[in-house]
Parts: C-alpha cells; sequence; structure tokens
C-alpha cells in the first residue's frame, strides 16, 4: 500500500495555529499531527522517530513543521531538527514561527518589487525604518532588509534597551548590522522617518503607527508598506489592497507609493502554500526560513 503524506507541526506554544494547519491540509499532506509546548531538547529525538519508522522511501513523504512566536527558537529548532538527520533517512523542515518568515518574505518583496517598478532602484543603499522591529514580522523583515544591503534601523514603540537586544542578537545569529531606538511620539517617529527611502509597519494590529502629519516629514520617502489590516491600520492613507498607489499623505516625497495588508497578505498565502508544497513534493530534503520565503516571495512578485 501506498504511504500516505505526513506533517509533524511542532509549536513551543500551548496551541498550534489553526492557519497553519489549514495550510498545509490545502497543500496536500494526507495526515496533519500537531504537537504542543515542545521544548528544544526534544525536537532532535521527535525527528528521529518521524524519520526512522517510515523507511527511505517513506521518509520522502513525510515532514516537519516549526510553528510558535520566537523565531530565533525557530531557527535553533529547525537546526537541531536538521542535525537529526542520518542520510538516507532525512525529511524536510520548514521553519514559519506566526508566519513571520512567510510574512516578511512577502513585504520586503512587495517592497523591493515597486522600488525597481516606480524608482529604477533596488535595495541596496536605501534606508529602511521598521516600526514595531522587534516583533517577529518586523524582526524578520529587518533581517531581510539588511541582508538585500539596506541601511535598516529597527523600533521599539516602549523600549530603546528592547531594541538594542534584538539588533545584537540580529548582529549574532544573522550577521547584519541593525541600527535600534525608541519612538512613542509623533516627533521622534517624523525624525525616523524624515530621510527614510522605505518604511515597514508591522506592529500590533488596530494601532495606528504613522498618521498624516508624521508622514508629512519624510522627504525621500519612496515605499511604504503596511501589514495590519485592522482597522485603525498602521499607516495612515493606506488601503488595504493597495500595491503601488501614490501614498497621499508623504506630500514632500515625490512619487512615493503604498503597499496594503491584503496586498502582502495575498503574496503570503501563495509563499506558504508553494514553500509546503515544496516540502511535499521535492525529492531531496528542503530546510526552509526566511531567506527562502523572500526569494520564493520574489519569484512570485
Amino acid at each position: 500500500m501506498a504511504k500516505r503524506s505526513i506533517i509533524h507541526m511542532i509549536n513551543p506554544m500551548i496551541h498550534n495555529s489553526p492557519f497553519d494547519i489549514n495550510m498545509a491540509v490545502d497543500a496536500g499532506y494526507d495526515v496533519i499531527v500537531p504537537y504542543e509546548n515542545i521544548k528544544l531538547e526534544e525536537v532532535h529525538n521527535l525527528a528521529q522517530d518521524a524519520i526512522f519508522s517510515r523507511g527511505p522511501s517513506g521518509v520522502k513523504k513525510t515532514s516537519m513543521f516549526i510553528g510558535g512566536r520566537d523565531i530565533g527558537l525557530a531557527m535553533d529548532m529547525l537546526d537541531e531538527a536538521k542535525k537529526a538527520m542520518v542520510p538516507p533517512f532525512e525529511i524536510s523542515v520548514f521553519a514559519d514561527p506566526s508566519g513571520a518568515f512567510t510574512t516578511a518574505g512577502a513585504l520586503v518583496a512587495c517592497v523591493e518589487a515597486e522600488l525597481k517598478k516606480n524608482f529604477n532602484q533596488d535595495l541596496n543603499g536605501t534606508r529602511a525604518v521598521v516600526f514595531g522591529g522587534t516583533g517577529p514580522v518586523g524582526l524578520a523583515t529587518a533581517v531581510i532588509a539588511a541582508q538585500q544591503g539596506c541601511d535598516t534601523t529597527i523600533v521599539d514603540h516602549f523600549s530603546i534597551d528592547t531594541a538594542l537586544e534584538f539588533a545584537a542578537e540580529a548582529k549574532q545569529r544573522y550577521g547584519v548590522e541593525l541600527r535600534a531606538t525608541a519612538a512613542a511620539s509623533d516627533a521622534d517617529k517624523a525624525r525616523l522617518i524624515s530621510n527614510a527611502d522605505l518604511v515597514f509597519c508591522t506592529a500590533k494590529a488596530g494601532i495606528q503607527v504613522l498618521n498624516a502629519s508624521v508622514l508629512e516629514d519624510a522627504k525621500q520617502l519612496k515605499v511604504a508598506g503596511d501589514v495590519n489590516a485592522v482597522p485603525p491600520l498602521g499607516i495612515e492613507g493606506i488601503g488595504i489592497m493597495d500595491f503601488g498607489e501614490p501614498l497621499t499623505h508623504a506630500t514632500n516625497s515625490k512619487g512615493a507609493v503604498a503597499i496594503g495588508a491584503l496586498a502582502v497578505g495575498n503574496v503570503k498565502y501563495q509563499l506558504q502554500q508553494a514553500l509546503l508544497t515544496e516540502t511535499l513534493e521535492t525529492e531531496k530534503p528542503v530546510y526552509l526560513d526566511f531567506r527562502n520565503a523572500f526569494d520564493g516571495a520574489q519569484k512570485l512578485v
């Protein structure tokens, strides 16, 4: 009898995301098995239980998905799972905690596409500001942007110490240099975006980060992307379906364009589906993280 496909969904939190489970079903997996409250030290044994129980042909129909909210922990779990493989007993592993890697990959790819289309410029050498930069999506966005050559600043709403801690972790883990700051007031935000080329808004849903008055202080803003689809939106004046529409409130930045949350979300959805399908159909095991997400998103946009 032909082996059925199985994906083991590892999560350090108290529950797995219904979004991820639905995506795995729609990607074509026959069996989805969720694991909750998993500790890092448990991943190695779980991975080996998954590979040694099906034989070399069965492992080709077996994968692991890593969720949670902590992107550093997800990367550590991905590394532990990879270390557990014993060729030819190997399975594919895909890390996407809170959808942060696919959302960030989609966001940066969309911004890059509009930057090239409207300004004939790539990411390298641009100045980028990431509001909500200490959250999972924000930090992943910042790392991807920095790896593409952006001079990138992460912004925490409350604490510069928190921002500095995340910047230090990004340097240690990924070898990127991130600037770090805090900005609670409109004056602080206006100062930050005054000479920014790109703005990524990845703050909590339902919070307006940049209002029209702040946007007027931007002098060279080219593209602004917002992943908040819950009113009030993160950046005033951006529509949730905007994809290259004029950013009307940035009156002092000639030609600035906007990318809304559902435009990013559409790419993110297609991207997560494509990466899950890759883990299901690949002949050789793959190990997917935010870098693969960005590469995949570039192809989609």
